[in-house]
C-alpha cells in the first residue's frame, strides 16, 4: 500500500471577511442587527427577539422603547421565508402591548399582516398574524382598519384550518369584529355560519364558547337568524343545552337561542320539534343562576312579539317563571321580573299571574337590592295596567306600603314604575283612600322635583290619580306639592306638560288650592301654554278653565261674565275688565290703597257678622290673584265724582266717599244717603246704627297691626232674608220667578244682580 499525502487546505480569498461568531446578552445589540443585510443575522436576531418578548409585559416595552418595532415593521414583506415567519411571530407577541398597537396601527402594518394569512403561508404564520389581528381588533380603530383592509374573508377561511389555535385566533378577531355594525352586515355576505357552527363540535371548550359569543352578536340581524335555522343551528344549540358534561357552554348556547325566538318562524319550529317545552324544562330545573337568568331573558326578547306571548302561554311558561321569583340568585329574579313584565302584554297571561305572581313580587318590592325592587315595580306596573284584579291583589299582598318607599329611591326607573302602579290602583276609591293614609303627597315631594322627565310626568299623573279628594289636596298643598307641580307646566317634555296639567286641573277642584295655585303663577303659565299650538292640549284648557271657575272674580274680570254654573258665594268682587297678564290684586291690597279716580269695586258679602271664621285668619293677608274672601261687602276705591266704568262691568256707581282714605260702603248704606231726606226718626236712627256697624272694619283697616276684615252688607242681609222668606215657600218654579221679578222691580236697579246672585246661593232657583 502506498503510503496517504495529506491535501493541502486552500487559504480563504483574500477579500472575504472571515466568519464571526458573537454572543450577545444585551437586547439592544441585537436590535441593531435587525437593520443587517444577511438573512442569517436577521433571522438568528428576530429570533432571540421573539423569546424575549414572551418572558413578559416589561420586555414588549423595552424593545418599544429600543426601536425595535419600526424595523421589524419592513421585515413582514422580507424575501426570506424564515424572516418573514420569524417577524411575524414577534408581532403575535408584541401586539398585545397597547403602545406597540398604537405604534403599529400609525405604521399602517395591518395590509403586511393580512397578507401573511394567504393560504399558501406556513400554519405557524397564519398562527401568529391571525393572533396579531386578534390582538389589535380589540380597539375600535384596530377594527376599523382591519375591515378596510378586507381581513374579514381571510379570517372566516382560516376557521376551517387543521390547526386549533389558528381557528381559536380567527374566531376571536371576527367576534371583536362583528360588534361593529358595519362588520356585521359585510359578514353575512360571506356565509360564516356554515364554518362557525363547525368549531361548535370542536373539542376545544375555548373555541366553542368564541363560537357561541359570535353566533349570539351575528344573530342580532334577522338574516343571520334565518342563515343559522337553514343550517339546522337550532338543533346544535338544543343538543349542547342537552349535555350536562357542556354545562359551561349553556349560558351563550341560551343567549344565541333568546335572539332566535324572536322569529315567528323559529317560535314555531321550536314549539314543534319540542325544543321550546325543552328550553323551559331546562330553565326551571337548572341549578345554574346564569343559566336560569340567560332562559328568562331569552324569553323576555321572544314576548316582545304578540304571536310569541300566546305560543309562551300555551306552553305554560308562567309557571316557570314564578319559579325563577323564588330564586336565591338576584340577576335570575331581575330577569324573571323582567319575563313577567313582557308576559303581562298577554291577558291570559295578566290573569294568570293575579294569584301565582303577584305575592311573590310584592316581596321582591322589600329587596335590598336597589335593581330588584325596580325589576319588581316594573312586572307590577305592568301587570295593574287596566286590570282593577291584579290591582286588588297588589292590595290585598300590602304592596301600596314598599311601593311609597321606592319613590324616595335612588333609581329613577324604580320610583317611575312605583308611580305607575300607584296611579293604576288610585283608579279605584277605595284603595285610592288607602294610599292617601300613606302620606302619598310627601313621598310623591321628591319625584315631582326630579330632572328625569319619566319620573315627573309619572309623578305629576299620580298626582292627578289621587288628589280626588279633599284631605289629598290639603295635604299637597301643606306639604309643598304645588310649587313643583306648577314648575312642571314650564316643561318642554309634551308628556310632562300634559300630565301636570292634568294634576292641576284636579287640584283645582276646591277653591283654597285652586287660589294658591294661581297666586304660584299656574294660571299666567296656562294661558301661555293655550295660546301656543303646539304646547297646548286638552287638559291644559280644562285646567286653566277650572283654576277661574275656582276664581270667580277673577274669572268676571278677565273675560266680564259668568256662565250658569258659576255661583257667586260671599267675597267674589267685581274689579273691572283686566289686560291679559295683568294680575288682580286681593280684596285687603285694594281695600288698603288710596282714594284714586278710579270706579268702585263691588263686594257681595251677604254675612251679619265681622269676623270671619277661625280658618280663615291666617288666609286673609296673602291671596293673590283675586283670592276669593268668605265675608264681604262692596267695597273699596271710591270716587269723588261719577265715573263710566267700561271694562266689561255690568254695574256702574256713583260713590261719595266720608273721606280720603279708602271708604267701604255697602250698596245698603248708599241707598239710605239718597233717601235720607225723607225718611222719619226711625229710619235715620236704623241708618245711624248701620254705620257704626260698617265703622268696625273702618278702624281695622287703618291700623295695619290690626286683622283686616272685609265689610258686612247689612241691607244685602236683609235683602236676602226677605226675598228667601218669600219665594221659598212657593212650590211652583214659574211661579217663583215671577215672584223673584216682583221683588227685583220694587228694588233699586243696582241692587237687584246681586240680591238675585245672592238668593240662588241662599237656595233659590
Amino acid at each position: 500500500m502506498g503510503k496517504k499525502i495529506k491535501k493541502e487546505v486552500e487559504p480563504p480569498p483574500k477579500d472575504v471577511f472571515d466568519p464571526l461568531t458573537i454572543e450577545s446578552k444585551k437586547a439592544a445589540t441585537v436590535v441593531l442587527m435587525l437593520n443587517s443585510p444577511e438573512e442569517e443575522i436577521l433571522a438568528k436576531a428576530c429570533e432571540a427577539i421573539y423569546k424575549f418578548a414572551l418572558k413578559g409585559e416589561e420586555n414588549k416595552a423595552t424593545l418599544l422603547e429600543l426601536g425595535a418595532v419600526e424595523p421589524l415593521t419592513k421585515l413582514l414583506t422580507h424575501e426570506d421565508k424564515i424572516v418573514r415567519r420569524n417577524a411575524t411571530m414577534i408581532f403575535g407577541i408584541l401586539a398585545s402591548n397597547s403602545d406597540v398597537k398604537k405604534l403599529l396601527r400609525e405604521l399602517e402594518v395591518m395590509n403586511a399582516v393580512i397578507a401573511q394569512l394567504a393560504p399558501e403561508e406556513e400554519v405557524v404564520i397564519h398562527e401568529f398574524a391571525s393572533l396579531c389581528l386578534a390582538n389589535m381588533s380589540v380597539e375600535y380603530t384596530g377594527k376599523v382598519q382591519i375591515f378596510e383592509h378586507g381581513g374579514l374573508e381571510p379570517l372566516i377561511r382560516l376557521l376551517s384550518s387543521p390547526d386549533p389555535d389558528v381557528k381559536k385566533n380567527s374566531i376571536e378577531c371576527i367576534y371583536n369584529l362583528v360588534q361593529d355594525f358595519q362588520c356585521r352586515t359585510t359578514l353575512q355576505e360571506l356565509n360564516p355560519i356554515p364554518p362557525i357552527l363547525e368549531l361548535l363540535k370542536s373539542e376545544y371548550p375555548i373555541i366553542q364558547l368564541l363560537a357561541l359569543k359570535t353566533l349570539g352578536s351575528i344573530t342580532c340581524d334577522k338574516e343571520s337568524r334565518a342563515m343559522l335555522k337553514d343550517n339546522q343551528g337550532l338543533d346544535q344549540l338544543t343538543k349542547i343545552l342537552e349535555a350536562k358534561e357542556l354545562n359551561d357552554l349553556h349560558v351563550e348556547a341560551l343567549a344565541v337561542i333568546a335572539n332566535c325566538l324572536e322569529d315567528m318562524d323559529t317560535m314555531m319550529l321550536m314549539q314543534q320539534t319540542g325544543g321550546l317545552k325543552k328550553l323551559l324544562s331546562f330553565a326551571e330545573n337548572s341549578t345554574i343562576p346564569d343559566i336560569q337568568k340567560n332562559a328568562a331573558k331569552a324569553i323576555t326578547k321572544a314576548a316582545y312579539d304578540p304571536e310569541n306571548r300566546k305560543v309562551f302561554h300555551e306552553q305554560e311558561v308562567e309557571k316557570c317563571l314564578v319559579t325563577l321569583l323564588g330564586s336565591d340568585s338576584d340577576g335570575t329574579k331581575i330577569a324573571a321580573s323582567q319575563a313577567i313584565s313582557a308576559m303581562s302584554e298577554n291577558s291570559s297571561s295578566k290573569d294568570f299571574f293575579n294569584t301565582q305572581g303577584i305575592p311573590q313580587i310584592v316581596q321582591l318590592l322589600k329587596s335590598d337590592n336597589e335593581e330588584v325592587r325596580e325589576a319588581a315595580a316594573l312586572a307590577l306596573a305592568n301587570l295593574t295596567t287596566n286590570s282593577s284584579a291584579n290591582a286588588n291583589a297588589a292590595a290585598e299582598a300590602e304592596a301600596i306600603d314598599p311601593l311609597i318607599s321606592i319613590l324616595s329611591s335612588k333609581r329613577d326607573g324604580a320610583i317611575a314604575n312605583a308611580a305607575t302602579v300607584l296611579t293604576n290602583m288610585a283608579i279605584q276609591e277605595p284603595l285610592r283612600s288607602i294610599i292617601q293614609s300613606h302620606e302619598v303627597m310627601h313621598a310623591l315631594l321628591g319625584p315631582l322635583q326630579s330632572t328625569n322627565t319619566v319620573v315627573q310626568s309619572t309623578a305629576a299623573l299620580t298626582v292627578a290619580s289621587t288628589a280626588c279628594d279633599m284631605e289629598a289636596r290639603n295635604e299637597l298643598r301643606s306639604c309643598g306639592g304645588l310649587e313643583p307641580l306648577v314648575e312642571l307646566l314650564n316643561s318642554k317634555n309634551d308628556e310632562v306638560r300634559r300630565h301636570a296639567s292634568w294634576a292641576v286641573m284636579v287640584c283645582a277642584s276646591d277653591e283654597l288650592t285652586a287660589v294658591e295655585l294661581c297666586r304660584l303663577g299656574a294660571l299666567d303659565v296656562l294661558e301661555e301654554i293655550n295660546l301656543s299650538v303646539s304646547r297646548k292640549n286638552k287638559f291644559s284648557e280644562a285646567a286653566y278653565n277650572k283654576l277661574l271657575n275656582n276664581n270667580l272674580s277673577l274669572k268676571y274680570s278677565q273675560t266680564g261674565y259668568l256662565s250658569s254654573i258659576n255661583i257667586i258665594s260671599d267675597g267674589f268682587y267685581d274689579y273691572g275688565r283686566i289686560n291679559p297678564g295683568t294680575k288682580l290684586l286681593p280684596l285687603k291690597e285694594l281695600c288698603l290703597q288710596e282714594l284714586n279716580d278710579q270706579r268702585a269695586i263691588l263686594l257681595v258679602n251677604s254675612k251679619s257678622d265681622v269676623s270671619p271664621p277661625p280658618s280663615m285668619e291666617d288666609k286673609s293677608s296673602d291671596v293673590g290673584y283675586g283670592r276669593s274672601i268668605s265675608s264681604s261687602s262692596s267695597l273699596r276705591r271710591a270716587s269723588k265724582e261719577k265715573t263710566t266704568a267700561g271694562f266689561g262691568s255690568p254695574t256702574e256707581e256713583k260713590s261719595e266717599p266720608a273721606s280720603g282714605r279708602n271708604t267701604v260702603l255697602s250698596r245698603g248704606a248708599a241707598k239710605e244717603k239718597g233717601s235720607r231726606k225723607g225718611r222719619g226718626k226711625k229710619e235715620e236712627e236704623k241708618v245711624k246704627e248701620e254705620e257704626e256697624v260698617l265703622a268696625v272694619p273702618k278702624m281695622a283697616e287703618g291700623s295695619p297691626d290690626k286683622e283686616w276684615y272685609p265689610p258686612p252688607d247689612p241691607e244685602l242681609c236683609v235683602y236676602v232674608y226677605e226675598i228667601t222668606k218669600s219665594i221659598l215657600p212657593i212650590l211652583n218654579i214659574k211661579d217663583q220667578i215671577e215672584a223673584l221679578a216682583k221683588h227685583w222691580l220694587t228694588k233699586s236697579v243696582w241692587a237687584a244682580p246681586w240680591c238675585v246672585v245672592s238668593t240662588v246661593e241662599h237656595g233659590t232657583k
